[in-house]
Parts: C-alpha cells; structure tokens; sequence
C-alpha cells in the first residue's frame, strides 16, 4: 500500500507550499505518503509544447504496476466521505503505488488522460494548479481523518 502525489513542479507561491506541507505531515502520521514531483517546463512560448514537455516527465515516472489517478475537472466528484472510502479501497486493491496525477499550469496532454486508470474531480470548477495542491492535500488528511475517527470531519 503506497500513495503517492505526482505533481509538476512545486508551489511557488508561499502560502501554497505552506499548506501542502502542513496537510502532508498530518497525512503521514497515519498513512504513508510520498509527493514526487517533475520540473515544470519552462522558457517554451507555446502551451502545447509546454503539456507534451511537461506529459513527457509525468510519463517517465510512472511504471507499469503504478494505478495512476488523474486530478480533472472532468473527472468523478466525490463527497469527503465518499473520497475517504475510494482511497482505502484503491489502496488494497492496486498491485503498486496509487499515483494521484497533478499536472502544470496548463493541464495535461492526451497521453495522460488515456494512461490514467482514473479521473478524480476536487470540483467542476477549474482551479491554479498550486490551489489544486492544497486542496489535494487537505482531502487526504479529511478521508485519513474520517477512516480513523477523528473530530477533524465534523
């Protein structure tokens, strides 16, 4: 059983990198937890390169017995509790490490999505990849929380 958040690149802005951390200690009291990241693609002009550079490195660290999850906004949205519950059981159920996928700024290319076993939604609305992050983070703690009991979910 290991989860782990791949992400491009890390929060720049302070208050992001702040709450991820924050949210990943607690997570890693009671689940073990990884965050890897790739490097953004930087100094290219147009988006698409930006997501074929940025889809290229994503790719590179997924292996095959990997169960990668794609944070979409297109993807299943689930209540807190309904989260918690999906994590568990994908955590027994996968052969290797639950991959959840966060892409750069300008999402993720096709080769992405069709390698992604899943696709979880935090919201239909569309979110800055940093604030996807956060919230990302805050939900493992919230579905970690409600597995084990705990007053944080109220």
């Amino acid at each position: 059983m290991k989860l782990v958040i791949l992400s491009v690149g890390m929060p720049r802005a302070a208050w992001a990198f702040e709450g991820c951390s924050q949210y990943e200690k607690r997570v890693e009291k009671l689940l073990p937890l990884t965050w890897e990241t790739v490097p953004e693609a930087r100094g290219i002009k147009n988006v698409e390169a930006v997501r074929k550079k940025e889809e290229e490195r994503i790719l590179q660290r997924i292996t095959e017995r990997d169960y990668p999850v794609l944070l979409d906004e297109a993807g299943i949205c689930r209540s807190s509790r309904d989260f918690s519950i999906w994590l568990y059981e994908s955590l027994q159920s996968v052969p290797g490490r639950l991959l959840l996928v966060v892409g750069g700024a300008h999402g993720v290319g096709e080769r992405i999505k069709s390698r992604a076993a899943e696709r979880v939604s935090l919201s239909p609305m569309t979110f800055p990849h940093e604030l996807c992050l956060v919230l990302l983070f805050e939900q493992l703690y919230r579905a970690v929380s409600i597995r084990h009991g705990m007053r944080y979910h109220h």
